[in-house]
């Protein structure tokens, strides 16, 4: 998921990158208790298995579910022994900034951080595309992998003329100063949620009018950029479109847009953003009190749930950039053991448990390769080769997860193009977010 297009300069550790390479065979990996994140090995090898997400703030209720999923793999594979004479340590980092809301420049320092710990074998996010414009370079350099559960920009991985993302739009020589891959994810690309969205409110619900509002970040600019090329293909009427920085009072927009009288408002953008305050103003904005309002995964999360709720105004939906997992029966046992320890299930926490779930299986193929982890913090020789064999392994992953199978192109980008819609509506009596349809694209 998510958003900024300034240029983010990499710090150069001068260490040349192979393309990387994993094989993790095996079932969803979701038997065994939950352990903890220090313990279950009888040898004092560590290796730390770090995570970049925004759990604090405003983003909270984005970051933390993914956290908590990637946590629950940390645990697992200690008390599983999935790597015999190691024990895994979990290393959380919060990417949000002063402002409440994630900030690249503390995403970029956090990554910075995690390098210069020998220990830590890879990074599990970021969750914003705005963060992962300012990581990518850094991690590219160093190198370590990044597998993010959510991003989805489409220009950070591709500069296909059919993307969009050529000329200005084309970062990937800033993203990628070494010329190889060390960014994987496990989410689909804008350029297939934005269609499928379009084509959801178009052809499903029958609306033919939209204006659409981004939030001037990476992740809103691209998202909006595949929506408005996908309804306009479908035969939609696009009744305008404004990039506004976040703000708290949007009735000047709101009432310039009433008077349009668009079938439905698509935000490009995350709730705290701009999403929440956009809805909760058209409700007191004559014309939109009934408007229906749509977005990306930027607004599906429970703060925006609660806060808007389902008595009021018109309907409101979402695309994720993920399979529902409430929806795949052999995600079950994830479930369960999921919502034992952290609760109710947030829309990422199986795609973080996944992505922990790939790096820790291609760290035990590294070893089982021979590459040689670090044997301290400041073991920097070590580290070196030993990131390269673990990101070897992330490129040929092979692994059934609780997300469905993933794999990675060739730009680091997953082979899972599944797309699910949701409706924000009462859940087991309380507001949240209800599972519609999904699409699946070759």
């Amino acid at each position: 998921m998510k958003r900024s297009w300034s240029r983010i300069f990499a710090l150069t550790l001068g260490i040349p990158l192979l393309l990387a390479i994993l094989v993790a065979c095996g079932g969803t990996g979701t038997t065994g208790g939950s352990g903890t994140s220090g313990g279950g090995t009888t040898s004092g090898g560590i290796i730390k298995i770090a995570t970049d997400l925004p759990v604090s703030g405003a983003e909270a209720t984005d970051g933390k579910p993914a956290e908590n999923g990637a946590h629950l793999a940390v645990d697992q594979a200690n008390a599983n022994h999935t790597i015999p004479g190691y024990t895994l340590v979990f290393d959380p980092q919060d990417d949000v900034g002063a402002s409440g809301v994630h900030d690249p420049a503390v995403g970029a320092a956090n990554v910075t951080k995690l390098i210069g710990d020998a220990e830590v074998a890879g990074i599990i996010g970021p969750f914003n595309s705005s963060v992962a414009q300012s990581e990518m370079p850094i991690a590219n350099e160093a190198p370590i992998v990044l597998i993010s559960p959510s991003n989805t920009n489409t220009c950070l991985t591709q500069n296909s003329p059919d993307t969009g993302c050529t000329g200005a739009n084309d970062m990937l020589s800033t993203l990628r100063p070494t010329g190889k891959v060390t960014y994987f994810r496990i989410a689909t690309t804008d350029n297939h949620q934005g269609a499928v969205g379009a084509d959801f409110l178009y052809k499903t619900q029958g609306y033919k009018t939209a204006y659409v509002i981004d939030d001037t970040e990476t992740y809103g600019v691209g998202l909006a950029t595949q929506f408005i090329k996908e309804w306009q293909a479908d035969g939609g009427k696009l009744l305008g479109h404004d990039s506004i920085k976040s703000t708290t009072d949007y009735t000047g927009e709101l009432t310039k847009i009433a008077s349009l009288k668009p079938d439905v408002i698509y935000f490009a953008g995350v709730e705290a953003n701009g999403g929440l305050q956009i809805r909760k103003q058209m409700a007191t904005t004559p014309g939109l009190t009934n408007t229906p309002f749509a977005g990306g995964d930027g607004i599906q999360d429970s703060a925006f749930a609660t806060a808007i709720g389902t008595k009021t105004g018109g309907p409101v939906f979402s695309t994720v950039a993920a399979v529902d997992v409430t929806k795949v029966p052999s995600a079950a046992s994830f479930i369960q053991q999921y919502q034992a320890k952290y609760g109710p299930l947030g829309a990422y926490s199986a795609s973080g448990y996944d992505c922990a779930q790939i790096l820790i299986l291609a760290i035990k193929a590294a070893i089982a390769s021979g590459a040689k982890p670090p044997t301290s913090s400041s073991d920097v020789a070590a580290a070196q080769s030993f990131r390269q064999a673990v990101i070897d392994q992330v490129a040929k992953t092979n692994y059934n997860g609780v997300t469905g199978h993933q794999s990675f192109d060739q730009n680091g980008d997953t082979t899972n193009k599944t797309i699910s819609v949701y409706q924000l509506a009462d859940v087991n009596g309380s507001p949240g977010w209800k599972y519609v349809t999904a699409e699946t694209l070759p």
